[in-house]
């Protein structure tokens, strides 16, 4: 028979999952997160099973319960020497271990105390909140206006722009994602239109696989400085096949935006407020419009930090808020495969959202903006920062990813 596990989260719920027999204590990850595991067991049939192959787990060791164990597993950290300590315990000892969840909070105040030290050394950062579970666990922003006034989200807008496709698809506004300009909003095309523009799927444009010239980095100035985005952005020359390899432009999801605003006959801006802003109780203010009064899709959009992170937990727990579903949870799974590749930062790019392999999904915004979730670990996490200084992969960002990979993964 299996065994239940009761697998205890940070806002004091508990998943119960069946599993077999065997239990892990894990010490592998770099910072030395692993589980204690507390369980009512028959002493007759708990044993060590030793540690598995060094080339396979070499810092494992296998404890194996009674098939009606009900065990508790909660992640805490401790010192490599404690961490070795307690692999040498023999087994009365190890299930005296039972009280060790009773340091948590401790360990958890030494945790948020890193925490602090750190992101007081990132001059750039205004804003972080962490909320695992229900409960936010950390909220501080030591720069900038706070975490109760909007802030530019930069880049991130194109996440939300990528929301909202899940939502007109699922109003039936849209017909599918692989339907085609020509299909969802012929009068924004051009005469003019570069051959192939019309054939251009929504999931090239939230891919960011459109093919055509990029109107972001070098041509981002003369783009917003054109008589007509949508046009300048359908005239640019194809540099690739559509739905091929990723261009990171804005002129893409702009153009997205700008056909679903034709398709639902509302503008995005009040898209944003009825589809997401409603349900998830956040303001959503206006924000920039192009010569013909689109909104723009996919940068300068503003928010307050907080509902950035409600935006992060929605995403996290698939599309849900509160009870209600804001986006269809098809379009949230949907959204996390890896659809096309960042040729600067490695990531994986879904439909508007950026896939770490630690198991990040991540919106980014210029400067290091970002809302990310962690769903395996039950974490969902907003960050605000300077937007007017870059955030390169190979510097600021870099420095952020290191910490939602190291002292923010583990609080989970």
């Amino acid at each position: 028979m299996a065994a239940k596990r009761k697998l205890q989260r940070g806002d004091g719920a508990t998943d119960e999952r069946r599993l077999g027999p065997t239990v892990f204590l894990d010490t592998s990850g770099r910072l030395q997160t692993f589980a204690i595991v507390c369980a009512q067991l028959d002493s007759a049939q708990q044993r060590p099973l030793g540690p598995w192959p060094e080339q396979d787990h070499p810092n494992i060791r296998v404890f194996k319960p009674s098939s009606n164990a009900i065990v508790t597993v909660r992640r805490v950290d401790f010192p490599p020497s404690f961490a070795h300590l307690l692999f040498m315990m023999n087994r009365r000892s190890f299930i005296l271990t039972a009280a060790a969840p009773l340091a948590v909070p401790r360990i958890g105040r030494a945790q948020s105390n890193n925490l602090t030290e750190a992101i007081q050394r990132l001059s750039q950062l205004h804003s972080l909140q962490i909320r695992r579970g229900d409960e936010v666990i950390f909220a501080e922003a030591p720069r900038g206006p706070g975490l109760d006034r909007p802030a530019n989200i930069k880049s991130c807008s194109k996440s939300i722009v990528a929301l909202l496709l899940g939502a007109a698809i699922d109003r039936g506004e849209v017909p599918s994602v692989t339907a085609t300009l020509a299909d969802v909003a012929p009068g924004i095309l051009p005469a003019d239109a570069t051959s192939g523009a019309a054939d251009i799927t929504m999931e090239d444009l939230v891919t960011l696989r459109a093919g055509l010239e990029r109107t972001s980095g070098p041509n981002y100035g003369a783009w917003v400085n054109s008589r007509d985005w949508i046009s300048d952005a359908l005239t640019r020359p194809m540099v690739a096949e559509p739905g091929d390899r990723m261009l990171y432009s804005t002129g893409s999801t702009h153009i997205l935006g700008a056909a679903l605003a034709e398709a639902t006959g509302q503008s995005l801006l009040m898209q944003a407020r009825a589809r997401i802003g409603d349900p998830l109780d956040i303001e959503i203010p206006a924000w920039t419009r192009d010569p013909q009064g689109y909104y723009l899709g996919g940068n300068e959009m503003a928010l307050r930090p907080t509902a950035m992170l409600d935006i992060a937990t929605m995403l996290r727990d698939g599309g849900e808020f509160n009870g209600t579903q804001v986006i269809p949870r098809s379009w949230i799974e949907a959204s996390l495969q890896p659809r096309a590749r960042s040729p600067w930062s490695g990531l994986s790019y879904g439909y508007g959202w950026f896939l770490s392999q630690s198991g990040y999904v991540l919106a980014r915004g210029y400067g290091g903006q970002l809302i990310a979730t962690h769903r395996e670990s039950n974490l969902a996490v907003a960050i605000t920062s300077n937007p007017t200084q870059p955030a390169r992969s190979d510097g600021y960002f870099g420095d952020l990813m290191q910490l939602l990979d190291g002292p923010i993964l583990n609080l989970a």
